[in-house]
């Protein structure tokens, strides 16, 4: 019986090898399908953006392109903006059939299905000889090189969002209780903030869409282990017994600290109950941010890194990181890279980041006065550059990543949740998953 793992990434694979229609140009006219070399071109002319967050970012991404136009008055970029649900497909169908852009957005989460159509060009080189050198954060550097499994650089980051503690000031000032700054404090916290009768909950735990993220982010972050893999490559350290006790402790919040209906939320559920008062602490990431600003304003709450041990060591998992790829049919790499180089240099990534509420890749823009008023973001950023946060790379490569992390373990980590399944159960039976998938991957690399 053939595995449908192994199908499903030698499919993706196979596409590779295949005969590629005949470049004429870029962008939308037909051009960029698999295996196409492309060419440096003239530099100036038209180039095709593809925005895969189009919509959510269009504004700040049409005020960048009129910056770089200013600039580069030879150069014109055609903004298309793509809904991120639909991201994926798109790139899918443009690289088989042709069509693809010059640049494209392409988060972690995608890079290592379009890298492994042999669709984005190697950008080390690039970086080493521009004005991005030893600019950008080592830690997004990694994690996209990690996304896309390989040892080159296949996107220019451009921002990230990291988890985040939001917690009620005005709560824990009422209760007498200090920032949950470890994880000590943070279980104490839930535990004094809870009053079922009065419906007061300490924290909200995501048992619903979304929950395996999370989840993970406590279990290295309370176990300390700094990477998901053991030294060999081959086995994961989701199912080591110190992840195992930390997500025993960690469910063992559920229907003491939260309320029941936590099995089935999802975050924007979370953030209303939180924004209402009813819930003293919640993990989310930056992408909250404005919606607790709306409803409370910036002194009833704050949002902190993920808590610390009790020796100082803080340790968090990987948050997808955003970059911008140059697409290896291109007919005009060197304007499709000058526009990469202007979009991720300090002026062009302070405004983006400034303007999505999102920590910089950029270390200048990273140190800019806006960050002083978005203090959570300013937090996070600090966390990442500082380099003193230990960050778990996930597994982002693997084809069947988003399959095992949502639909194959969603309803497992509810059973856990409920007391039908122990913690090491779901975590062995996940751990055996990654395994197989990782074996694949491997012998599908050679």
């Amino acid at each position: 019986m053939i595995n449908p793992r192994n199908s499903r990434l030698a499919a993706a694979i196979s596409l590779v090898s295949a005969l590629a229609l005949t470049a004429t140009a870029c962008g939308d006219d037909g051009s960029g399908s698999t295996g196409a070399k492309g060419a440096e071109g003239p530099g100036t002319g038209k180039i095709v953006f593809w925005d895969e967050n189009g919509g959510v970012r269009t504004a700040i991404w049409k005020e960048i392109i009129a910056d770089f136009e200013k600039a580069n008055p030879d150069i014109d970029v055609q903004y298309v903006g793509i809904a991120s649900t639909e991201a994926q497909s798109k790139y899918d169908t443009a690289i088989q059939g042709g069509g693809l852009p010059d640049v494209g957005g392409v988060g972690a989460a995608m890079v290592a299905g379009i890298t492994a159509q042999d669709a984005l060009e190697p950008l080390d080189d690039r970086i080493e000889g521009s004005s991005l050198k030893g600019k950008l954060n080592e830690a997004m550097i990694e994690n996209v090189r990690s996304a896309a499994g390989r040892d080159e650089t296949y996107t220019v980051p451009i921002s990230a969002t990291n988890g985040v503690l939001y917690y009620r000031t005005d709560l824990f000032k009422k209760a007498g209780l200090g920032e949950p700054d470890t994880w000590d404090e943070f279980y104490e916290a839930a535990a004094k903030l809870t009053d079922k009768r009065k419906n007061q909950f300490g924290y909200t735990i995501r048992g619903g869409p979304g929950s395996i993220a999370q989840a993970l982010d406590s279990m290295y972050g309370q176990s300390g282990i700094e990477s998901f893999w053991d030294e060999s490559g081959t086995k994961t350290t989701v199912n080591d017994p110190k992840n195992v006790a930390a997500l025993e402790k960690y469910v063992g919040l559920y229907k003491k600290a939260t309320p029941e209906a936590d099995l089935n939320n999802d975050f924007t559920k979370m953030v209303a109950q939180f924004d209402s008062g009813g819930i003293a602490m919640l993990n989310h990431n930056l992408g909250s941010y404005q919606d607790h600003v709306g409803s409370l304003g910036v002194d009833k709450f704050r949002g902190i890194p993920q808590p610390e041990l009790a020796d100082g060591t803080r340790v968090m998992v990987s948050n997808p990181v955003s970059g911008l790829g140059l697409v290896k049919s291109s007919e005009n790499k060197a304007a499709g890279w000058k526009f990469i180089e202007f979009a991720a240099s300090h002026a062009s990534n302070s405004k983006f980041s400034e303007s999505a509420g999102l920590i910089p890749a950029n270390k200048e823009a990273a140190e800019d006065p806006w960050l002083d008023k978005a203090e959570t973001t300013k937090l996070g950023a600090e966390a990442l550059f500082s380099g003193d946060t230990k960050i778990v790379q996930l597994p982002y490569y693997l084809p069947d990543w988003n399959t095992l992390s949502k639909a194959d373990s969603e309803s497992g980590f509810q059973k856990v949740l409920l007391g039908k399944m122990s913690a090491k159960d779901f975590l062995d039976t996940l751990a055996a998953s990654l395994d197989e998938a990782q074996a694949e991957w491997k012998e599908q690399q050679g």
